[in-house]
């Protein structure tokens, strides 16, 4: 079932339990009123007889029944009632009404003016009757009047009652279909749009976005998840597509040098050392360059969760390792900055800043300078600095600068610290340092900055 009949059925069986409710309470009050009117006359007629006017039994009184609220004859009947139960006919129609217990009790009571309302059946006809003491024992007055028409009045109304409910339960089916075709149209185009992405891929153009509904935001939103998932495929195709340019080398070298170590025999003892120290290097790059590639794909840090983290703890944990590695003397000056990120991320980031540095500062005149200022970490080197033409593409994923070509590598250490940085709403930025060397660092999102903690509770600078 789709979402316009839903829409449908959902606007009938609303119209029709509304107007089954007001035909219902509608048919409640006109029964009220036609028994209240019918009361009313009895009432009326049965004084008139009391007060011997029996000329009311022949003349017409007001019927709540007519449509337009005249007056008609009643069809009436009057008789007495003995203590005894005996009857004798006062005037009306040939009818005489059964006398029950009650009836002989009210009669032959003292109590002048009690009254009992009772219906009875009289030759398939029924009647209502008011039964009205005399008191002291002198019987009792009775007055019933057919009510069959008042009934047959009602029956009508509850079928026109039905037959309006089920006309507007139709009518109301039809507005809803109608209504939910217009509502749903836009939905229809975003799910064949969705069904066309799913069954040919990412090729679609998206759906019109019109007006500023929740529909709209729907509509906007899917085309946002397209463009999203265009661009990754794109870069999913890019990124594989450099991956297998940056392979082709090691593996050609690899592959050439197999095919010389089948005739390890017949070279040399310097030959055979150059040709091993040649294959443990290549297999050592091609190694680095898998675990980058891997350290490239999980940069934003999937599976780390995010918690508090003090940037001068990571700061100092990466200069750390990092003095280890390169020998190289590491300043750090950093303020009590925290923030919401992933601290194993952020280490690596940083890492890989000062190994950068360290490999292209290979004077080593003076020290690397890690500098951190509400949520901008700066890594600065005293080495030859960046060309203009490289300061736009230093992040880019498997690039190396014409200077740095001979230098160990695979370009894609910076290109891991953009992943990072996008990961935490961050952005990278590289310049040339005043004096010489270059200066590379990254920024977090002012979102996932934290209030600035106690000083007493907070890490020291380095």
């Amino acid at each position: 079932m789709n979402l316009a009949t839903r829409f449908a059925l959902a606007f009938a069986l609303v119209a029709a339990l509304v107007a089954a409710v007001v035909g219902v309470l509608g048919f409640r009050s006109a029964v009220e009123r036609v028994s209240g009117e019918v009361e009313r006359g009895l009432r009326t007629a049965a004084a008139a007889v009391i007060d011997g006017h029996h000329a009311v039994l022949h003349h017409p009184v007001t019927n709540a029944t007519d449509g337009e609220g005249g007056k008609e004859p009643l069809p009436l009947t009057a008789q007495r009632v003995a203590a005894d139960g005996t009857t004798t006919p006062l005037g009306g129609r040939a009818v005489t009404f059964p006398v029950s217990a009650a009836d002989r009790a009210l009669a032959a009571g003292a109590d002048r003016g009690a009254t009992r309302m009772a219906e009875v059946i009289v030759r398939y006809d029924t009647y209502r009757v008011l039964t009205t003491s005399l008191g002291d024992g002198g019987g009792a007055v009775q007055v019933g009047i057919d009510i069959n028409q008042s009934r047959r009045v009602m029956s009508g109304l509850a079928k026109e009652i039905a037959v309006l409910a089920l006309l507007v339960a139709a009518v109301a089916a039809c507005l809803g279909w109608v209504l939910a075709r217009r509502i749903t149209r836009r939905l229809v185009r975003l799910t064949a749009t969705a069904e066309e992405v799913s069954a040919t891929g990412l090729g679609a153009g998206g759906v019109p976005v019109r007006g500023r509904d929740e529909v709209a935001r729907l509509s906007s939103s899917f085309n946002t998840m397209l463009r999203r998932l265009a661009d990754a495929r794109e870069a999913q195709e890019r990124l594989i597509q450099d991956i297998a340019h940056e392979l082709r080398t090691p593996l050609t070298s690899l592959r050439t040098n197999a095919s010389v170590l089948r005739r390890l025999d017949r070279l040399g003892p310097d030959s055979r050392a150059r040709l091993l120290a040649d294959v443990e290097g290549e297999t050592r790059e091609l190694s680095h360059l898998v675990d980058e590639l891997i350290a490239l794909a999980l940069a934003r840090g999937v599976d780390e969760e995010d918690s508090d983290v003090y940037l001068a703890e990571v700061v100092r944990g990466a200069a750390t390792r990092a003095r280890r590695r390169t020998e190289r003397e590491i300043d750090v000056d950093s303020d009590r900055t925290r923030v919401r990120g992933q601290r194993l991320a952020l280490e690596r980031a940083v890492g890989n800043l000062l190994e950068n540095a360290a490999k292209f500062d290979t004077g080593g005149t003076g020290a690397i300078t890690v500098k951190v200022r509400a949520g901008t970490i700066a890594v600065s080197d005293r080495g030859p600095g960046l060309d203009a033409g490289d300061l736009d593409r230093i992040f880019d994923r498997f690039y190396r600068a014409d200077t740095s070509r001979s230098l160990p590598g695979s370009g894609l250490g910076l290109a891991i610290v953009a992943g990072i940085a996008e990961a935490h709403d961050g952005t990278t930025f590289a310049r040339n340092r005043a004096g010489g060397g270059a200066t590379i660092g990254f920024t977090i999102g002012a979102r996932r900055l934290l209030p600035a903690p106690d000083a007493a509770s907070s890490p020291a600078p380095g």
